[in-house]
């Protein structure tokens, strides 16, 4: 396959007039770790824009940043670092959940996909702090949306309609996000041998209560033997954890009064910064199931009070292994590579209505046959088939990676 990488915008605005004058599809690629995400399609033509690159603004006082699509986040996060600043929605890396090198996304990539880590129950989808972008259209039109600062004011707000669009309506050349300051202190109550529908119960108490919870996740002991930090790893039953982050003074008093509240559901212990901190990469980046990487991995968002019983019902019908993030709104499960649809029916009647599930990880040619994004209900589809015409008439980006028609 022919191979594009364009080095500035107006390359970028050439290469997609080009496809669209020769008819020509095209494969958008970031830092490519996630390209077997989404069904499998045929392209003519490879769009790498690791060449657009950089930072072109940063004004810490301002907490606002800009930089081309490709560029990499690992050189994002080193500059917020520099300034004790922070993307607040937790990207995580999932290159080594499809057999990719760690830190080799983009952040064009991460908004394509509108990924957010744990602390999304706190702060937000990656949408929400997306402010505007630049970028070419399946129509072969450069256009812009948003600026530096969140407004409310009357139109599309085109940034939440880019961010999880998986790169089929537009190809996004640079990103300006809100950044906000790092948390100097971290530690999470590990709350010890929980069931899940207990740990849902727990992780809602402390969600509601007044201690400013930023992180709830469940591990089932099988998963949390597996963790690197010691303590999760010798427990030796079901972990539930719960991240506090703030000044030191005030996590170490909130920490303390949780701890206190939660001994009504069972024994509860501390990780200090350090160990936390990895704690949550782990969590964020779903590494409990990268191996073996033969298995079908899926994502399932429901209500938080539904995934004691979907991850539970999941587990009985598959031996799915899996852990719950969110206060129990995500869970991630892999499942046996011997099931035929990848468990696609189970976990979609698991699901029913009141959520949706994601065939993450799988092979190619399951990916063609079983929806790999929850199938929408006809008025939706109508209208992503709109969106989509509107962005892309002549299908050129990425078509059919979401969905078989758009």
């Amino acid at each position: 396959m022919n191979t594009l990488r364009p080095a500035t915008a107006s390359e970028l605005l050439a290469a997609v007039q080009n496809a669209l004058a020769d008819a020509t599809p095209l494969e958008i690629v970031g830092g490519g770790t996630k390209r077997e995400l989404g069904r499998p399609f045929q392209a003519g033509r490879r769009l790498e824009l690791s060449g657009l690159n950089g930072i072109t603004l940063y004004e810490p006082g301002e907490l606002v940043l800009r930089a081309n699509a490709g560029t990499p986040l690992t050189e994002i996060e080193q500059a917020l670092k520099e300034q004790r600043q922070e993307l607040a929605f937790e990207p995580p890396d999932l290159g080594p959940l499809f057999g990719e090198a760690a830190g080799k996304q983009t952040i064009g990539g991460i908004l394509a996909g509108n990924l957010a880590g744990s602390r999304r129950i706190k702060m937000g989808a990656a949408r929400d702090h997306f402010l505007g972008f630049n970028a070419v259209s399946g129509r072969g039109e450069a256009f812009k949306s948003g600026g530096r600062v969140m407004k409310n004011v009357t139109g599309y707000d085109l940034s939440k309609l880019m961010a999880g669009s998986w790169g089929t309506l537009a190809v996004l050349s640079d990103v300006t996000l809100k950044v906000l300051p790092a948390a100097e202190k971290t530690r999470t109550a590990l709350v010890l041998g929980l069931d899940a529908a207990g740990a849902v119960a727990a992780m809602t108490a402390a969600l509601k209560g007044p201690h400013d919870v930023s992180g709830a996740a469940h591990l089932p002991l099988s998963l949390a033997r597996l963790s690197s930090v010691s303590y999760v790893q010798g427990a030796g039953r079901d972990v539930t954890a719960l991240r506090l982050e703030g000044p030191p003074a005030s996590v170490a008093h909130r920490c303390a009064e949780l701890t206190k509240e939660l001994t009504q559901f069972g024994a509860v212990e501390e990780l200090h910064s350090m160990n936390s901190a990895e704690l949550w990469r782990e969590i964020r980046d779903a590494r409990f199931i990268v191996s073996p990487q033969d298995r079908p991995v899926w994502r399932v968002s429901v209500p938080p009070q539904n995934g004691p019983g979907v991850a539970e019902k999941i587990a009985r019908a598959l031996g799915a292994s899996w852990f719950m993030d969110w206060g129990g709104g995500l869970i991630w499960l892999s499942v046996s590579k011997d099931i035929a649809d990848a468990g696609a029916t189970v976990m979609r009647a698991a699901v029913g209505d009141a959520g949706h599930a994601t065939l993450y990880r799988a092979p190619a040619d399951l990916r063609a046959v079983v929806p790999v994004f929850q199938p929408q209900a006809p008025a939706l589809a109508a209208l992503t088939a709109r969106v989509k015409d509107s962005f892309d008439p002549q299908r050129i980006l990425n078509p059919g990676r979401m969905y078989a028609d758009v």
